[in-house]
């Protein structure tokens, strides 16, 4: 077999590491690109190479985000992170770690070993703690060779992070805070909430670069004179002469700050640096903008950075505890690959979220459709996300869906099906895909309406009662019966898989309206609607039957009732076990998974027999459907293959070529947290994670 050059770069660069073969343990991790700093679809950089000083750090987007990171070591400087400087060989990276809360990177050289960590306390239970946009970047260092090294750290964080194109002028500041003193950048023009779309970046609200409370030094300069200046002196100058951006014309390029470690020998030594970003109004929700969660009772940006300070060593310990209990679980229930996987997707389905607050206090929890079309709240992605907040924290779920189904009681949705999204990020002002508010044409009725019904039952089903559906009955209701109606046998309707475009009689789409009118059975009993709880279950066990009939084909089930020698992957069916609905005897999933299995490309099972390509969330589901851990783990294994192998060096994709690993699009989209859909048919794992406090 042959590969492209890119792909043998990387295979050599596993196989130099540790020989790949049957029943050792994983080569070590390679992902085609690693969270840094992630907090919402702005505020999100990452490294998108192998080595953190292979090239510079870039927003999720693409376009540069620059984290730039130096060392002295006796005089001498090297950069483990950017790439302004040609690397020396004799100061390396040795390991990296991706860990769900953190990402860990292991330099060696010099005689010294340096851990250079980017933590995130993404903590799913803590929401104040979940939505404070604040990153520490530490630096642990220590002398390996008996002798002790005189060392000083540099960081600094460039104005591209506070603009969407460089051209936009910055304005630049500092002040002290509890006698520290704290960096702050943003564009001067400030269009707040102002510019929406997909393939851009924050150009409002400030960036702020703060140190840990020890000495340090800091300055705002192009970052060119302030690396020059720290690699002659080991320090940054005393003043920048631009203390509030008006004295001078030139438009500084970096925060940067400096730590003086003096002799460090045996006994580690750490230090780190605060990012965080305050973007002031973070969604307008119907033409209303809405704060920050972390703002809701009028914190400020000192409240942000001093609390941030104040809980650095306890929310560490946290974290620790944390990933190492989360990691072991996925060990268990899915295999190393699979808990590396979920490690990798945990913050970036974090960072494609916004969690803010509406006029009454409630959270809502927004996500933005990153390199699709830029929607806010797309129900057919919050839908493939949903075990994420199912696990995590239900609470997530419930403030996902909330600005969804109060949009679907105004008026001015006129459907009798659910709406596919709110509008385009950060503006949720109304629907924008398809035929919006003003047609039928082009929209996922079927789709969004059994997306809906499901998530629900499932947000009844772990939280033990069915209050929030009571809720919204009526908008439920007319859900239901719109699939009674229209879900056996869809008409020629778009899936979320719209890329592949509209598909009549789908059998995959038929699984998702079956299993949702089963779903809505077990609200109505749920709520003491007994007589229509029965009416529903026995409904969904004939259209069950009815499906099998239908979608009939020798070894598996057809993509689309009326086309025989066809496949697909049919994901929807998982929800029938993780809700307890049981409508669909065992052996269909059965005949499904030995199908998979006799289908599998180099790196994964394609979505169905017309392309190669495949879908990261919807393998992991399917792979769900087994009844044994070594069957998932076998359609795991060519995902995690992928993931080290992939020419495409993007933030997780979740729509890849099986055959090439190659982008087909999308990326850095929260449907990944649809790999943790496997860790929800354990219930004891799914009961400690969700009830957490």
């Amino acid at each position: 077999m042959r590969f492209p050059k890119n792909v043998l770069a990387r295979l050599t660069l596993l196989c130099a590491a540790q020989a790949i073969t049957f029943g050792q343990p994983p080569a070590p991790f390679h992902p085609p690109a690693v969270p840094l700093v992630t907090h919402n679809p702005y505020f999100s950089i990452w490294s998108f190479a192998d080595h953190l000083n292979d090239a510079a750090t870039a927003h999720w987007t693409g376009k540069p985000n620059r984290l730039t990171a130096l060392i002295r070591i006796d005089g001498k400087t090297f950069q483990p992170m950017g790439r302004d400087r040609t690397p020396s060989v004799a100061f390396e990276q040795t390991r990296l770690e991706v860990l769900p809360t953190r990402t860990v990177y292991n330099f060696s050289g010099q005689g010294i070993r340096l851990d250079l960590t980017f933590f995130t306390p993404a903590l799913p239970h803590d929401l104040d703690v979940l939505s404070r946009p604040a990153t520490y970047i530490e630096w642990t260092v220590s002398s390996t060779d008996g002798n002790a090294h005189k060392l000083e750290l540099y960081f600094d964080a460039a104005s591209d992070l506070v603009v969407n194109t460089p051209d936009q002028p910055v304005w630049w500041g500092r002040y002290s805070l509890d006698g520290q003193t704290v960096l702050r950048m943003g564009s001067r023009e400030q269009p707040v909430l102002k510019r929406r779309g997909d393939d851009v970046r924050i150009d409002w609200g400030y960036l702020y670069l703060a140190t840990d409370g020890r000495p340090a030094s800091s300055v705002i300069l192009p970052h060119s004179e302030a690396r020059t200046y720290f690699e002659t002196h080991g320090a940054l100058p005393s003043s920048d002469d631009l203390s509030d951006g008006s004295a001078s014309a030139r438009s500084p390029e970096a925060l940067a700050v400096s730590f003086d470690l003096g002799s460090v020998a045996a006994t580690p030594v750490s230090r780190y640096a605060i990012l965080a970003y305050d973007d002031l109004y973070s969604i307008e929700y119907f033409h209303r903008a809405e704060r920050p969660w972390w703002r809701r009772n009028g914190a400020s940006a000192a409240e942000l950075l001093n609390n941030a300070r104040r809980d650095h060593d306890s929310l560490l310990e946290r974290a620790k505890a944390f990933d190492e209990e989360l990691m072991a679980d996925m060990r268990r229930i899915g295999g190393e690959e699979y808990a590396r996987l979920g490690a990798l997707a945990y913050r970036q389905t974090l960072a494609a979220h916004q969690l803010a607050a509406d006029a009454d206090g409630t959270a809502m929890y927004f996500p933005k459709e990153n390199f699709s079309n830029g929607c806010i709240s797309t129900v057919d992605v919050i839908y493939p996300s949903a075990p994420f907040t199912l696990l995590f924290n239900p609470l997530l779920l419930k403030a996902q869906l909330e600005p969804v189904l109060q949009y679907a009681r105004m008026s001015r949705w006129p459907w009798p099906f659910a709406p596919h999204d709110l509008g385009t990020y950060p503006q949720a002002n109304g629907q924008v895909y398809g035929g919006g508010e003003r047609t039928e044409e082009n929209q996922m009725p079927v789709e969004e309406s059994g997306n809906m019904l499901i998530l629900v039952a499932a947000l009844a089903k772990v939280e033990g009662n069915a209050a929030y559906a009571e809720k919204y009955w009526p908008e439920l209701s007319k859900w239901a019966e719109y699939l009674k109606t229209k879900g056996l046998d869809p008409e020629n309707q778009l899936s979320t898989d719209d890329f592949a475009g509209h598909l009549a009689h789908n059998a995959n789409l038929s699984l998702k309206a079956i299993l949702a009118l089963g779903a809505y059975g077990m609200l109505c009993q749920a709520t003491g609607r007994t007589a229509d709880a029965a009416a529903y279950r026995d409904l969904s066990r004939d259209y069950a039957q009815k499906w099998i009939g239908l979608a009939a084909e020798g070894d598996r089930y057809r993509l689309a009732f009326d086309k025989p020698g066809t496949w697909s992957q049919k994901y929807n069916l998982v929800w029938d076990r993780i809700l307890g609905l049981h409508l669909f005897p065992a052996e269909v999933a059965g005949k499904e998974i030995a199908f998979y299995k006799s289908h599998l490309n180099r790196y994964g099972v394609p979505l169905d027999n017309r392309r190669d390509y495949t879908k990261l969330d919807w393998t992991v589901w399917s792979a769900t459907l087994a009844d044994n851990q070594a069957d998932f783990e076998k359609l795991i294994a060519p995902v995690y293959r992928w993931l080290n192998q992939s020419p495409s060096r993007v933030p997780l994709t979740d729509w890849y070529d099986t055959v090439s690993g190659k982008q087909q699009g999308f990326q850095a989209r929260s449907v990944v947290g649809g790999v943790f859909i496997k860790m929800l048919t354990d219930p004891d794992v799914w009961h400690k994670y969700s009830a957490a406090k």
